[in-house]
């Protein structure tokens, strides 16, 4: 429980110092093509998250794989039909809807589609 704990802690530290990159104005220029950071509310708490994420544009989605996925959480929230996200993308906030999908080697790849504006 204890070790649980700091690997938490060691890894909310680990996100804040990638986002702080990301925001940095030389160094996340070469970041933001392909960091980016995704927000979402949790189905069950409600609450907003922010945690970095590394993503691929394929087409016109953004791919993004969750590393060791039994040991995280944030996926789960886009399984079934998905969820509403936004990705800040070099600074900038892009709403869109997110699916994720676990493949039968239990890789795990949510595929984020963005709003269109008319």
């Amino acid at each position: 429980m204890i070790q649980e704990s700091l690997l938490r802690r060691g890894l909310r530290g680990m996100n804040a110092g990638v986002v702080a990159l990301t925001e940095a104005p030389v160094i996340g220029k070469v970041l933001g093509k392909s960091f980016a950071q995704i927000s979402y509310v949790g189905r069950r708490s409600g609450r907003t998250f922010t945690t970095p994420v590394n993503y691929r544009r394929s087409g016109d989605e953004y791919v993004i794989g969750a590393a060791m996925p039994d040991k995280k959480k944030w996926w789960r929230n886009f399984l079934d039909e998905g969820g509403p996200v936004t990705l800040r993308i070099d600074g900038v906030d892009h709403v869109g809807h997110a699916v994720a999908h676990r493949d039968p080697r239990g890789r795990v790849t949510v595929r984020v589609r963005l709003d269109t504006v008319d």
